[in-house]
């Protein structure tokens, strides 16, 4: 893909919030609209207003004193656990920071210096919280046993509560199971509580509840059952267990009355022979009539998805001119490595829209045609050679829509490259959208036997950037390729100083330059940075804030904490000592054994110290022992069990260590390893069998 740079002399100056500002192609960005509640002193919600456009108009942190920047206060809101991540993203009002533990917390936290004025208990179950929503003194939660909170903004006491996904909730139609996700919005009297769960054949549902007494006001199924538009695009009764799960909070238009919500790929995830249709409403975006949850329109942008690109983000509201005309947007998309843009009133592509014929496996019931809009994408759409998107040998491998079905297939972008759920963030002095990607292969099969359905192939390395988008256009204006996947929750937030601020796996939380990307501050937090950063003012004093607790994807060895830091201009508290970065190679990570021998086929008994008795074609750890430490001048032997059914084929990737041939049943080969080093290998016939040999 052509890295654009670029052109300087683009934005020359500060440009202050709704005042049209040039982009280097002379496009005009128009003024935004007020109505979403644009950021000022405080943060008030996830994403920062209504539209979702993470930024913050407060400019005394600019490019030129960023430098700087230092701790203002530092808490560790679990005393220091490292048992749980944490994808909360803090809000601010008059001062006063609201944010979630993965731990079942909700916190007050004095944002001038740390202090904790509440905190108030929902429940033990750990799940996800992503965020809490303010709105007439009160602030909203949900809870890991599926319970939704009101507690006084004041006091954190408990003033009614909630329960939601239960069994009898639509009358036998399917639709128990699930958890309460993302983070809740309110607006004008209402909260919207969104749920995940389609691995699991949930039934999806968006909820709208009233904000004063917490009574359902209306729920949106994603899978509609019989009688309801869309039902006849799910075979048989596969709606009853559909997923279609709206995981990540919406936005909404106030003018309109919308509320625009996205929502996951159906159930089963890899498998589509069971429900034959286009599977409305996954992988897609629906405007509803916020007080009724009318659907107003509707856009798929992938049809029968088999691939989990489930385009489920929190989408973005703007003002764009396209060919001389304002246009309000909403700007969907991420997992592609593509955006839709469409336009707020109607879902008509602003950019146009393309049904391109696709490949085909008549056992997945591929959809013919998929859509492709205007523009072009920012990340590469199939895997690279050369780069972090090499695949691992032996795999069949293809570009976006490949069709898979018993061998895996690797494609890109996967289940976590391309931009997944980061939050964006649309800068109305640029014009631009910010997005955090990653640059991660994805390994689909079936799932039938015991195989996985969406695997990370062991051995691959990951990576990831940022890209800069112009709506006008729907072109990338940069794209940055850097060290760290930055696709899973790690939000960006643009501010009126003309500095960004985004953290990665590595516990690092950046400042850069919003014309150019270029990072100009940095500052160690302690662990994965996997939630936006906001912005908020006391007494004219601009501060950042930010909570680091890592996260289980894409990497699984993420430092994990509950470090919630804030800064401003000559703060003095010292950064976090640095945490163990994630591994940068999706590693083995069973125990090391030590031996002389690798048997093809089995899966390690742990217990008895020896490989297993059946051979396993299908699994990722079906080497014996699937991790072997050795000496230098030490002679491995790998062997296929004769009374294996198969033929094996041990061979060293990247490094090219060690091919052992195709080894028959009761065949054997030797390799003297004599170099230290890690050395990844794989089975050539069945490729997602890995193993690992250190050799020290």
């Amino acid at each position: 893909m052509e890295r654009r740079k670029f052109l300087a002399g683009a934005t020359a100056g500060a440009v202050g919030l709704g005042v049209p500002a040039l982009t280097d192609d002379a496009t005009v960005v128009p003024r935004q609209s007020p109505a979403f509640g644009r950021p000022g002193k405080d943060f008030p919600k996830v994403c920062g207003d209504l539209g979702n456009t993470n930024h913050s108009n407060l400019s005394r942190i600019t490019r030129r004193n960023v430098g700087r920047l230092g701790g203002a206060w530092h808490v560790n809101l679990e005393g220091g656990s490292t048992a749980q991540h944490q994808q909360s993203t803090p809000v601010v009002r008059d001062g006063v920071l609201y944010v979630q533990t993965t731990q079942q917390n909700v916190f007050a936290v004095d944002g001038r210096n740390g202090a904790i004025k509440w905190k108030t208990s929902v429940g033990t179950r750990t799940t996800n919280l992503r965020g809490v929503a303010l709105g007439d003194g009160k602030v909203f939660s949900t809870s890991g046993a599926n319970i939704v909170y009101a507690l006084d903004q004041e006091t954190g006491a408990i003033v009614w509560q909630r329960q939601l996904i239960t069994a009898d909730e639509d009358d036998g139609n399917g639709g128990a199971g699930g958890t309460l996700a993302g983070a809740v919005v309110h607006f004008d009297g209402l909260i919207y509580v969104g749920m995940q769960g389609s691995t699991g054949g949930a039934r999806g549902r968006a909820y709208a509840l009233d904000a004063s007494t917490g009574e359902v006001a209306w729920t949106f199924w994603a899978a509609p059952g019989p009688g309801e538009f869309g039902n006849d695009t799910w075979a048989g009764e596969s709606w009853r267990t559909g997923g279609a799960v709206p995981w990540i909070h919406p936005a909404i238009d106030p003018e309109l009355g919308l509320v625009y919500w996205t929502f996951s790929g159906p159930y089963p995830r890899t498998d589509g022979s069971s429900r034959a249709g286009d599977n409305l409403f996954a992988n897609s975006i629906v405007a509803l009539e916020a007080k009724t949850g009318k659907r107003r329109w509707h856009f798929q942008s992938v049809h029968h998805d088999i691939w989990d690109l489930d385009n489920v983000m929190a989408p973005v509201l703007s003002d764009v001119r396209v060919d001389r005309r304002t246009r309000q947007v909403v700007v969907y998309g991420s997992k592609v490595g593509m955006y839709y843009i469409l336009d707020r009133r109607t879902g008509e592509a602003v950019h146009g829209m393309t049904e391109k014929p696709v490949p085909q496996d008549v056992r997945q019931k591929t959809a013919p045609t998929q859509p492709f809009p205007g523009g072009e994408p920012f990340v590469p759409q199939e895997p690279r050679l050369g780069k972090a998107t090499r695949p691992v040998p032996f795999y069949e491998t293809g570009g976006l829509y490949t069709p898979h079905w018993d061998r895996p297939v690797i494609i890109f972008p996967g289940a976590g490259g391309g931009g997944d759920w980061a939050q964006l963030s649309f800068n109305p002095h640029t014009g631009w959208i910010y997005v955090g990607y990653g640059l991660i292969n994805s390994g689909f099969s079936n799932a039938r036997g015991g195989r996985v359905n969406t695997s990370r192939p062991l051995g691959e390395y990951f990576a990831g950037g940022i890209a800069a988008v112009d709506p006008a256009t729907n072109t990338p204006v940069w794209v940055k390729d850097g060290e760290w996947s930055l696709a899973h929750g790690n939000g960006i937030l643009t501010t009126g100083g003309r500095v960004m601020f985004q953290g990665g796996p590595d516990g690092v939380l950046h400042a850069m330059d919003d014309v150019t990307g270029d990072v100009i501050w940095s500052f160690q937090t302690g662990a994965g940075v996997h939630t936006s950063p906001v912005s908020y003012e006391i007494d004219g004093e601009q501060y950042i804030a930010v909570l680091a607790g890592g996260n289980g994807l894409p990497y699984p060895d993420i430092p994990k904490g509950d470090h919630l830091w804030a800064f401003k201009l000559g703060g003095t508290v010292a950064p976090a000592p640095a945490p163990t970065p994630p591994s940068k190679r999706n590693d083995v990570r069973a125990a090391a054994v030590t031996g002389t021998t690798v048997t093809l086929g089995r899966v390690w008994n742990s217990s008895t110290g020896t490989p297993g008795t059946t051979e396993n074609t299908v699994a990722q750890n079906a080497m014996s022992p699937q991790h072997l430490a050795v000496a230098v001048g030490t002679t491995v032997t790998f062997v296929n069990p004769a009374d294996n059914g198969f033929a094996h084929a041990a061979v060293s990737f990247f490094e090219d260590e060690f091919d052992t041939g195709v080894l028959m049943p009761g065949d054997s080969h030797a390799h003297t390893f004599a170099t230290p080093g890690t050395f990844f290998y794989n089975d050539a016939i069945f490729p997602q069998n890995t193993g690992k040999i250190v050799v020290f």
